[in-house]
């Protein structure tokens, strides 16, 4: 969605899961969409767009780089993604997207990760991310923004790491944040319709969590405070005058005002996606944003090789 708003055509489009596939078509006009693990990608036949393209993007699951989760424990082992798929090792698909990289040779490379990503242990990953891309013909950039600054109203950092061909002697791009202040939430929330609001039912914990955390902060402190010992930490109490915290594939944000839970539309808002975006369910708008690159921060990185390497091109 964010190449889409920076002008780009999508010629094509891979993912393992059927729900993805589905919802990517219900919104895009795609040519081409390869539901198959990458690994297939690597050997099978392809269409001939594919070996002359501009970009590649690809995004590889990110959960065993998380700041909040298992992140070395899970290391080298294999998991479900999603369930309904065959088990993967998450943090080998960054090396097998590389690997297409290296089969198609695009101009330009695109991949996305967590934070952590260049934080702790994890910075041995990156560098031999880094290595792999300049083995295959890259230079390559690390580039941290937070979606706050991006018209995106989530404290959402993210890192990318941008691969330039070498036979094309690109400078380095510069990319820099659009607003100098963080979008809020009631920014984006005005003018909003809001239909079929769910309350935290009566008598629970999460109902007296929200009464005592205060607009801003996560539930961690009521519950310390109350249960004597540590939980609901991804559970939070939306602040109208601040960002939301980055949203996750559940939804766990609250709103500021009423004891409820996000409606589709706030969460489909706070992910940047357009309001007319096609979701089959609140759970999956939930999902896709809370796993999605939010679009407008994708479209400050697209124009930005647009402008600043493919305009000047030949």
């Amino acid at each position: 969605m964010g190449y889409k708003l920076a002008g780009f055509k999508i010629v094509a489009a891979n993912d393992i899961d059927p729900q993805m596939k589905k919802h990517y078509e219900m919104n895009f006009n795609v040519p081409n969409f390869y539901l198959c693990s990458i690994k297939e990608l690597l050997s099978m036949p392809l269409q001939e767009e594919l070996f002359n393209l501009d970009i590649l993007d690809g995004s590889p699951p990110c959960s065993s780089f998380s700041m909040s989760g298992d992140r070395e424990k899970s290391w080298g082992k294999e998991k479900f993604f999603r369930e309904g798929q065959s088990k993967q090792i998450l943090d080998d698909l960054f090396f097998d997207f590389i690997a297409l990289a290296n089969r198609l040779q695009p101009k330009i490379i695109v991949a996305e990760n967590v934070k952590g990503l260049i934080a702790g242990n994890a910075k041995g990953y990156l560098k031999l991310i880094k290595q792999q891309l300049n083995e295959s013909g890259y230079d390559v950039q690390i580039i941290l923004l937070n979606a706050a600054f991006c018209d995106v109203a989530q404290t959402r950092e993210r890192v990318f790491i941008i691969g330039r061909r070498k036979d094309l002697n690109l400078k380095p791009i510069e990319i820099v944040s659009p607003n100098n202040k963080a979008l809020t939430v009631e920014e984006v929330f005005k003018d909003l319709k809001i239909t079929n609001k769910k309350f935290i039912s009566e008598d629970t914990k999460q109902l007296i969590l929200w009464k005592e955390t205060v607009q801003g902060n996560n539930f961690a402190k009521a519950h310390e405070r109350l249960y004597k010992k540590n939980g609901h930490w991804n559970f939070s109490k939306l602040h109208p005058q601040k960002p939301a915290p980055t949203l996750t594939s559940q939804n766990t944000k609250f709103h500021w005002d009423e004891p409820r839970y996000l409606t589709k539309e706030e969460i489909v808002r706070l992910g940047s996606f357009p309001d007319d975006y096609q979701f089959e369910s609140t759970g999956m708008a939930q999902y896709l944003c809370g796993m999605s690159v939010p679009p407008k921060m994708m479209k400050v990185i697209a124009e930005a090789i647009q402008q600043q390497w493919f305009d000047g091109m030949d």
